[in-house]
């Protein structure tokens, strides 16, 4: 379960990625590409204290789970993606 400052990236219908705060009812930034999106929200999560990013492709799917520190991972992934 997300809590309410965790982000989250999406795809919009009018073409734009939007970076989302989980409890907010409008995106916090649109951008134009994925990347540009995922790293204004890793910015934001580095400044309010950490959290969960989640980064979304276009067919709304979980792509990505990323915790930014000072969040807490209970399990820390193995992989080497981040």
């Amino acid at each position: 379960m997300s809590k309410g400052i965790d982000r989250t990236v999406y795809h919009r219908n009018d073409g734009a990625w939007a970076n989302k705060r989980n409890d907010s009812d409008r995106a916090s930034s649109l951008h134009n590409t994925q990347g540009a999106a995922e790293k204004a929200a890793r910015e934001m999560l580095r400044n309010q204290g950490g959290g969960e990013l989640i980064t979304m492709g276009r067919d709304h799917k979980i792509r990505s789970k990323d915790t930014i520190a000072p969040g807490n991972d209970p399990c820390p992934p193995k992989d080497k993606e981040h």
